[in-house]
């Protein structure tokens, strides 16, 4: 492990360099590759400065150790050599993470579907829900958010939702939530008062650039319709919808939000881009056996991941086994502490992983 961050830290200094040259400023392709590179070496570069400085107090504490004779002053040099002590344990265990293999997608922005599945109209309404908590979410971190293509029930609910959210690693934090999320509730509907189950699926894909999937136009066709639904008078009085058939996968996308056919086509074509570079990564996934057992569930649709429990005022996360009785606030958007206990486990299957490759 030594070996590595001492390389990371030469290239790191390498980087700084080269950022700081004269002329650099004008190489603008260079200079946001090299910038990206620097945000993701600095906190490796920081935890080793600060594991440096234990490790030095650590040292000095031991051999002001071996000659103090002050009981007071032993003391308190004890108390410094395990405060030292903890803190390099902690940065070790943080640089561990640190040197993990990064998802080069982490970074990305992340189209999201929603589907109502089993449920009839009371899963439509728990799909509306539950874009309503990532869009609240998306609000807490200062993402952005836009609608592409919206299919509602009669009652208000989301037959079919597809949206994008914009922001600094949203596809890091939100990949885990791909999956049925599963309700147990009481619906508006139900005049016995019976609890029915119910369930959405949720697709979180990273969003591809041109350059990461090449799309032949021959491939594709387009039709165009009229919008239905909320969109405002233009929407709804001119054929600016489209439906994108991509032919060799069979993959339709519709897509009505924006008034102009062209911005929808465009539209159309990003999440089609995102699903073809997420169907790619799977195939790569299932050829690599040792990565798909060092993942907690990120990505299988029919994988049932989640629960949100009504009248126990609870949501379970099946896939780490963690309950959480908040699920008011977890529908308005609290997520990070859910999301994090995902990360968490998420790091520790890959150290242990890890460690099993090296023994």
């Amino acid at each position: 492990m030594t070996d590595k961050i001492e390389g990371i830290l030469r290239r790191y200094e390498e980087v700084l360099r080269e950022l700081e040259s004269a002329g650099m400023q004008n190489e603008t392709e260079r200079l946001t590759a090299l910038m990206k590179e620097e945000a993701q070496l600095a906190p490796i570069a920081e935890c080793r400065r600060a594991l440096d400085e234990a490790e030095k107090t650590e040292e000095d504490s031991r051999l002001l150790l071996k000659s103090e004779k002050d009981p007071e002053m032993r003391e308190m040099l004890k108390e410094e050599l395990e405060d030292a002590q903890e803190k390099i344990e902690l940065l070790t265990n943080k640089m561990k993470v640190l040197l993990l293999p990064s998802d080069p997608d982490d970074r990305r922005n992340a189209i999201v579907e929603i589907r109502a599945g089993a449920g009839g109209e009371e899963a439509a309404l728990f799909a509306s829900e539950i874009y309503r908590m990532y869009t609240r979410y998306a609000d807490s971190r200062h993402w952005k958010t836009e609608m592409v293509s919206l299919n509602e029930s009669g009652i208000g609910g989301f037959k079919e939702c597809t949206f994008r959210i914009l922001g600094e690693g949203v596809f890091e934090r939100l990949k885990y939530e791909s999956g049925t999320h599963r309700v147990q509730r009481i619906p508006e509907t139900e005049s016995g008062g019976r609890i029915h189950t119910s369930t959405v699926t949720v697709a979180v894909l990273p969003e591809a650039e041109e350059v990461d999937v090449e799309i032949d136009m021959k491939d594709c066709r387009f039709d165009v319709f009229r919008a239905t639904g909320n969109g405002g008078q233009c929407v709804n009085t001119t054929d600016s919808a489209v439906r994108l058939t991509h032919i060799p996968t069979g993959i339709v996308i519709s897509c009505q939000d924006e008034k102009s056919q062209l911005k929808n086509r465009a539209r159309a074509l990003q999440v089609l881009r995102a699903k073809l570079y997420d169907r790619r990564k799977r195939e790569e996934h299932e050829k690599r056996a040792d990565l798909r057992r060092s993942q907690i569930g990120t990505g299988d649709r029919s994988e049932k991941i989640r629960t949100y429990n009504f009248g126990q005022g609870r949501v379970t996360d099946h896939r780490i086994h963690l309950t959480l009785h908040k699920i008011d606030s977890i529908l308005n958007g609290e997520l990070d502490e859910m999301i994090d206990s995902l990360i968490r486990f998420d790091q520790a299957e890959k150290l242990s992983a890890e460690r099993s490759t090296e023994q």
